[in-house]
């Protein structure tokens, strides 16, 4: 009994799309999660976020346990309540950036022992305590299983172990989280770039019985053509009937070519954190607005979008804001970029729905060629 409906209304090769029925709505697939890491999706307000379109976003469970703690987000009434976001959320477990970001962490079986980066203060996080952050004090939709996330490269031998860990930790976190009906548990894959270490993964999430399935270890320095060569057979691993899940991932052309190899849904900061910097995505690839051939353009980034960032401000505007260091070109870029990614994920969902995704996907490639 899984806790979410997951209906697959079209198929394309093994692209699909369809719909994740929550109680709090819909998410339709391919969709892309805004990252929204200390309860805020940088430089925008919700209701921007909302109206690029998109039906959930992420929250990062390291970030908000240390500030401003997850308890204090479950007394002022949950992460939904105290961001006003009323759409779906997902967490992710917090393993990756407390192995990535904190200055000391250590690894054993019982738990991860880290200093936070903030005032290096010590924290342990165990499958069981992700649990009760993300389900119990933050209130997520869909909760992550804590996993470890083995930095790339790695030899086999190291990859399994972080393999097998994350499974171990996966049936402990099933265990904590028990049976919920308004929330839903997503197991992670592992085994870096090893199909092998692939396949056990996947065999042992599905014993334990999961709502939904992500493909971790990836997007960690990899590059695109190593990820695709993963993606060519991990996602296939995983149930048909169960949404799947490419953590941190991507770049436009990412998105496309792991929709065309069978993943549903997509995180990544790349849209806000690109558009902070003067880097706007555009249906012909990525622009520096920064660049001296807009100083005096006219057009508008995308003149058919509904977005505002996007429809009503001149390239040379943008490219003043940016030279003139104006907090605006970083918040109008950011809603741009948000509004794209989110513009592609229904392009893709229709070009599924009506049979023309390989087509779709090759005009995409020649526009996007490098990223």
């Amino acid at each position: 009994m899984v806790a979410f409906p997951f209906e697959i209304s079209a198929t394309d090769g093994a692209a699909r799309t369809g719909v994740l029925k929550t109680p709090r709505g819909d998410i339709r697939t391919p969709a892309f999660m805004p990252v929204g890491t200390a309860a805020t999706v940088k430089a925008l307000t919700v209701d921007q976020v909302q109206d690029t379109g998109a039906d959930i976003i992420l929250g990062n469970t390291y970030h908000l346990m240390l500030r401003p703690t997850a308890e204090r987000v479950k007394r002022l009434g949950g992460l939904h309540k105290f961001m006003r976001w009323d759409k779906p959320i997902l967490t992710d477990s917090g393993g990756f950036q407390v192995m990535s970001l904190s200055g000391i962490s250590k690894v054993t079986e019982e738990a991860v022992t880290f200093s936070s980066h903030i005032d290096g203060s010590k924290h342990v996080l165990s499958p069981e305590r992700s649990m009760e952050i993300q389900a119990d004090l933050l209130g997520s939709d869909i909760v992550m299983q804590l996993d470890e996330c083995v930095a790339w490269p790695a030899e086999e031998k190291r990859a399994r172990e972080g393999m097998e860990l994350s499974a171990r930790w996966a049936k402990r976190s099933k265990a904590a989280f028990g049976t919920r009906d308004a929330q839903a548990l997503f197991g992670i894959q592992q085994g870096s770039t090893f199909r092998n270490l692939r396949q056990e993964s996947s065999e042992r999430l599905q014993e334990i019985g999961f709502d939904g399935y992500a493909l971790g270890g990836l997007a960690v320095g990899e590059g695109h053509e190593a990820m695709c060569e993963v993606l060519d057979y991990a996602p296939a691993m995983l149930p048909q009937d169960r949404p799947r899940y490419l953590m941190g991932v991507g770049k436009p052309i990412d998105l496309v070519e792991a929709v065309y190899r069978g993943v549903d849904m997509f995180d990544c900061v790349l849209p806000t954190r690109s558009g902070r910097h003067g880097q706007a995505w555009t249906w012909d690839g990525a622009i520096n607005i920064k660049n001296a051939r807009y100083a005096e353009d006219e057009d508008p980034l995308d003149p058919t979008s509904d977005c505002p960032a996007s429809r009503d401000y001149s390239k040379a505007y943008l490219r003043h804001l940016f030279k003139a260091e104006e907090i605006l070109g970083q918040v109008l870029l950011s809603w741009h970029n948000i509004a794209f990614f989110q513009a592609l994920t229904a392009a893709m969902r229709a070009a599924i729905a009506e049979g023309r995704f390989e087509q779709f996907r090759r005009d995409f490639r020649e526009r996007h060629q490098g990223g």
